[in-house]
């Protein structure tokens, strides 16, 4: 039984709880193998060399798009990635040659960015392509670090490991990311080895340029695709619970057990990821299933994902949203009896690369609801000079998610929980397949509405 599984950053810090609760876990001899493991970087790794995900803080990166010296920069960041091997001696890890290791790929990448720079700075080329090879270079350092180690740690373990380096640094081959990854597994013997594979690929097409930083859950997806494995599981430091159990309460939440994609998707979509949807497609259209599991809890199944799955009973499997979203309400009389009014107004919002994740209507006005880091500073005025009256207010998002919630009185049942927690809705809605009720409230409300939902659904 092949597998491919994808391990993530904050689970890959606690390699111990990897070797003990995944790689080892009731498992000896020949089980070990057939196993594809997807790495990403150590945690914050990959933070310290482009940028800080949640707060923007600036890395390495960041000095390369202002034209400021990086290498010491860089350099530091070779430093702290060798205190964080020598946190690894304890579980195999050979000291002298893993940070020799990882010195060679910094001093590499350093031949590469110093090399782009120069070019940058003539003034000759494109500037957004030349920082997006600088991007490119400097994610991979991460994943490239946190394999190498990996199968070394089990190489001296006596266990047979293979790196499967999909970064490209000494290839120069002008291969496509689904190219190298066949490529790079086409003549492997996965009954004799584990594979450690790089959550980053090197491709053409450059895979940062339309994932960005969730690249590795993509290479995990194409590397599934690619040797069609019994399943696909992802590893996190968290079950996929029914509502977030910081809010509510460990006590008061429980892991999903099964959904299907489309569940999954309506979860990404308010930015409670189980996987990024753009890798999430590819396994559902090769039928292939996926299993969230906490790294922490080994015997546990997790949650299984499948294309078909519909719950046998009527209910809410997931309970979430986000408080990190505006309202966007434009009013104008003539929208009344007006057909493909708001053309303009999805054309403003494509012009501007602004997405939203939920629109309503009505006679006159149309309200959509966009992330608050997406409100561009130009994107008021445009609106204001098409239309009578724009509004913006900070809100939040609450979901009601399922495979099969479509059952009467549930929107009352929902409304009226939220109307005895003193919780307004501003704006409310569905889709006809009702897999996803939304309500739009007052950003304050958040953590009320959550805890008063997961209460009543429950």
């Amino acid at each position: 039984m092949l597998t491919v599984e994808k391990i993530g950053g904050t689970s890959m810090t606690a390699f111990a709880d990897v070797l003990q609760n995944i790689i080892f876990h009731n498992r000896e001899g020949a089980a070990l193998y057939n196993r594809i493991f997807v790495v990403s970087a150590y945690a914050n790794v990959t933070n310290w060399l482009l940028e800080n995900k949640k707060t923007g803080a600036p890395g390495v990166y960041h000095r390369i798009t202002q034209h400021q010296e990086f290498r010491m920069a860089l350099q530091e960041v070779a430093d702290k990635l060798k205190e964080l091997n020598k946190t690894y001696a304890p579980l195999g890890l050979d000291l002298a040659v893993a940070d020799a290791f990882i010195q060679q790929r910094i001093d590499q990448a350093q031949a590469y960015l110093a090399s782009l720079t120069n070019v940058l700075a003539s003034g000759y080329v494109n500037g957004p392509n030349i920082l997006q090879a600088a991007r490119e270079i400097l994610a991979s350092i991460g994943e490239a670090h946190s394999a190498f180690n990996s199968v070394n740690i089990l190489q001296n373990r006596g266990v047979g490991a293979t790196l499967v380096d999909l970064s490209g640094f000494d290839d120069s081959r002008p291969l496509t990311i689904d190219e190298r990854i066949r490529d790079a597994f086409a003549h492997i013997d996965f009954a004799t080895t584990i594979c450690i594979a790089t959550g980053y690929t090197k491709g053409t097409e450059g895979i940062m340029r339309e994932f960005d930083r969730g690249y590795s859950e993509v290479t995990f997806s194409k590397i599934a695709v690619a040797v069609k494995p019994q399943e696909a599981i992802i590893h996190k430091e968290y079950h996929l619970c029914s509502a977030d159990p910081m809010l509510v309460g460990v006590d008061q939440c429980h892991p999903v057990g099964f959904t299907n994609y489309d569940v999954a998707d309506q979860l990404a979509d308010v930015g409670m990821e189980a996987i990024h949807p753009k890798a999430s497609k590819p396994l559902e259209i090769n039928a292939i299933d996926l299993r969230i599991k906490n790294t922490f809890e080994p015997e546990h199944p997790g949650t299984l994902i499948t294309r078909d799955f519909v719950s046998a009973e009527k209910h809410v499997e997931v309970i979430t949203g986000t408080d990190k979203v505006v309202i966007i309400d434009i009013y104008d009389p003539l929208m009344v009896g007006a057909a493909g009014f708001d053309l303009q107004l999805m054309q403003a919002f494509f012009d501007l690369g602004v997405s939203y994740i939920f629109k309503a209507t009505s006679a006159n006005s149309i309200s959509l609801v966009i992330w608050q880091k997406d409100l561009k500073s130009e994107l008021v005025p445009t609106l204001e000079a098409r239309y009578e009256k724009v509004t913006v207010e900070q809100a939040c998002m609450v979901c009601l998610i399922g495979s099969n919630i479509d059952q009467p009185g549930l929107l009352a049942k929902a409304a009226g929980a939220l109307a005895e927690a003193g919780v307004n809705i501003r704006s409310a809605g569905f889709a006809l397949r009702k897999v996803n009720i939304q309500f739009i409230l007052a950003r304050e409300d958040y953590k009320t509405a959550i805890v008063a939902l997961n209460k009543a659904m429950g």
